[in-house]
């Protein structure tokens, strides 16, 4: 791995078969990605321009980084398909292990698999760490003085550089403020949740609580369990009221 002191970005080889499509055509193909922290957070793609099945036409735009210099914005074709803007090179980057390498966004990719599998959000990072936990601990929900679940036998899920998270199940949980609702997220670790909003003392809290119907299989711990969102409900954990967190979900 390789870090630089301009911000905090860091690279780091790359080992996994790495193919991104759009519209069915296939745009890169390659088995030395480049993991680039542009965030503290998690990495995104970085992969050789040789290895683009795909062509890159100059938009004449640039994008400036404090830390990776002056970049180049390009549209990317294959096969009579546009992503406009979708690919970011760095030619005379302060950091040299950018300079042959072509950053797509990844939401103009149709699909990105690692390996053979598919990928949602970003790449996986080598350094977090999924632990889902079968726990005896009492967990109870509180939502505006209304206990909405209560269990004593949670799953708790640590992640890496995260709050954990409690998932109960959904017997314990009270069912009947629950309605549906339409959102679903993606998580490259647990996969694909859904949502549910809750009716609480004639206000409705939408998004409330998630779950993973059919969770990635290093997260089928989760399966069917329902998850509140620490940042805005009361959680009390073995009687002891939890801090709520503070995070960009609150």
């Amino acid at each position: 791995m390789s870090e630089t002191n301009r911000g905090r970005v860091r690279t780091e080889p790359g080992h996994k078969r790495i193919r991104a499509y759009a519209a069915g055509k296939l745009i890169v193909d390659t088995t030395h990605p480049v993991l680039v922290w542009e965030s503290p957070y998690y990495p995104t793609y970085y992969l050789p321009a040789t290895d683009l099945v795909a062509k890159l036409e100059p938009t004449g735009a640039t994008k400036h980084s404090p830390s990776r210099g002056e970049g180049t914005i390009y549209d990317v074709v294959a096969d009579g398909v546009t992503k406009a803007g979708a690919a970011l090179r760095y030619p005379d980057s302060p950091i040299p292990e950018l300079h042959d390498l072509v950053r797509l966004e990844w939401a103009a990719m149709d699909e990105w698999l690692e390996e053979d599998e598919p990928v949602y959000v970003h790449p996986r990072s080598p350094y977090t760490r999924v632990d889902i936990l079968a726990s005896s601990r009492h967990v109870r929900v509180e939502v505006d003085g209304v206990t909405v679940a209560e269990s004593r036998s949670p799953r708790i899920l640590f992640e890496t550089g995260l709050i954990p998270r409690y998932y109960l199940p959904l017997p314990d949980a009270r069912q009947d403020l629950f309605t549906a609702s339409d959102t679903q997220t993606h998580c490259p670790y647990k996969g694909t949740a859904g949502y549910y909003n809750l009716q609480v003392n004639g206000t409705e809290y939408n998004d409330l609580v998630w779950y993973y119907r059919t969770p990635l299989p290093e997260s089928q711990k989760i399966a069917g369990l329902v998850c509140f969102y620490n940042e805005k409900v009361d959680i009390y954990l073995d009687g002891v009221l939890q801090e709520r967190p503070k995070s960009p979900l609150a």
